[in-house]
């Protein structure tokens, strides 16, 4: 079983169609969360995942948007949620306030949380991931801090496939995986997307100009 794994699209459907388009041929697409917030396509990203009905978890702006959880967040992050909120469809909400912290597909194998099994608002980075994180899934994948990594144990693999639409790891280069669960291997992803165009629509919907600044960064 071949799983396309994605997190933290926040908003950014060039990015995220531009994914969808690289990705080759999987069984299933899995997200770990965050699907609005930051940029300004949120209802348009939320209608993309519920249409293909991916597997998601709720990320920490996504329950900020449906249940106002502020999740300590500095000017951008409320100003994104702010937006979202406005932009959704009844719809869209819903689905968004569906979404679970954690969630298991294949039969259990792969686990689904946002920050870290215990704490859905621990930022975990690929440097603090261990053995210790998994329990009795093959596959652990989370987000939150939209850096790309993984790593392979003798019990399974703990993956963050990086962020589709918003990159902090200095490659401003959507990022996904693609996980092979028969033979246990990670390919991680970078695609480039059209920026330009994602700036032109922060800027034509008035969220702040950094929200489109960073993005060329990959901050």
């Amino acid at each position: 079983m071949r799983l396309g794994v994605i997190s933290d699209v926040h908003g950014n459907l060039p990015a995220l169609d531009t994914v969808l388009a690289d990705m080759p041929p999987v069984d299933c697409i899995v997200c770990a969360g965050d699907v609005v917030g930051y940029n300004p396509w949120p209802d348009e990203c939320v209608t993309v995942l519920s249409e293909r009905s991916v597997p998601t978890v709720s990320g920490n702006h996504d329950r900020a948007v449906t249940a106002g959880t502020g999740f300590r967040f500095n000017s951008l992050a409320a100003a994104g949620v702010d937006f979202a909120r406005d932009e959704l469809s009844p719809a869209s909400l819903d689905w968004l306030a569906s979404l679970p912290a954690r969630q298991t597909v294949a039969d259990g194998r792969v686990k689904l949380v946002h920050g870290h099994p215990d704490d859905p608002d621990r930022y975990t980075y690929p440097d603090d991931f261990s053995p210790a994180l998994l329990s009795d899934e093959d596959l652990l994948v989370l987000g939150h801090t939209h850096v790309q990594g993984h790593a392979v144990y003798d019990d399974g693999i703990v993956l963050n496939p990086g962020s589709v639409g918003q990159p902090r790891d200095s490659d401003p280069r959507a990022a996904y995986a693609v996980v092979d669960l028969d033979t246990m291997t990670v390919d991680e992803h970078r695609v480039g997307y059209d920026i330009d165009r994602v700036a032109e629509r922060v800027r034509d919907v008035g969220l702040p100009e950094r929200i489109a600044t960073r993005l060329y960064e990959g901050r």
